[in-house]
């Protein structure tokens, strides 16, 4: 057991060295040897647990889904808000969101598959949005597929902006703007009414969702 908690807790030392690495240099000129001393470990240790440098990307690339999950609500709209501020939140806080998000838009990484985020949200927004057609959130003539796409196309685009203009430090109020744009498109006027779509939701989801899973550490390293 001891020796299996240790094998977890060096994969999370090579897996945050490695995001760290990446957000700072990006996918090309990152090097294994800038993880390596990064992370304070061994060539064989991090082969053991990554083969390559694209093991390594895809793994911070699928760390960023395994954390915290929004909790189930009434309405399917205000649990699709809820995903996307609580994902500005992360990126705002999150080392490794970050690193994520920035392998997922370097278009100099043409060896690496980048397409699993993109298509990752897209099932998430298709499968809540058709929980909201369902329900009767959604105006008729929305597609749940279209709909889905043009939300994670558009928040690609708003949070790469934030990153380039200032680091994300307004990201939550681009985001909470892009919701007040979108929206009105896509839901009926009732259920527009009742929606949270201020700045300050994807914190408050943030504590709710790790109060619920029983992460409290994750809030106080967030702090």
């Amino acid at each position: 057991m001891a020796e299996q908690l240790r094998a977890i807790r060096t994969r999370q030392t090579i897996l945050s060295a490695a995001a760290k690495i990446f957000e700072e240099h990006g996918y090309q000129a990152a090097t294994i040897s800038q993880i390596l001393t990064e992370a304070g470990v061994t060539k064989g240790a991090l082969y053991f647990h990554f083969h390559s440098k694209e093991d390594l990307a895809q793994g911070v690339l699928a760390e960023q889904d395994q954390r915290i999950v929004v909790p189930v609500r009434p309405s399917k709209v205000q649990e699709i808000v809820d995903v996307v501020m609580l994902q500005a939140h992360r990126l705002q806080t999150d080392p490794m969101v970050r690193a994520g998000v920035r392998l997922t838009m370097d278009q100099l990484a043409q060896s690496l598959d980048r397409s699993g985020p993109f298509l990752r949200w897209g099932e998430v927004g298709h499968e809540l949005l058709e929980q909201a057609q369902a329900q009767g959130e959604l105006l008729p003539h929305i597609s749940p597929s279209e709909t889905a796409d043009v939300i994670v196309g558009s928040f690609a685009g708003i949070q790469s902006m934030s990153q380039a203009v200032c680091e994300y430090r307004d990201l939550v109020g681009r985001v909470s703007a892009l919701m007040r744009h979108v929206l009105p498109s896509a839901v009926v006027p009732s259920v527009l009414a009742s929606l949270d779509l201020s700045e300050s939701r994807g914190a408050t989801v943030y504590a709710e969702a790790v109060k619920a899973a029983g992460m409290q550490d994750l809030v106080d390293a967030a702090g």
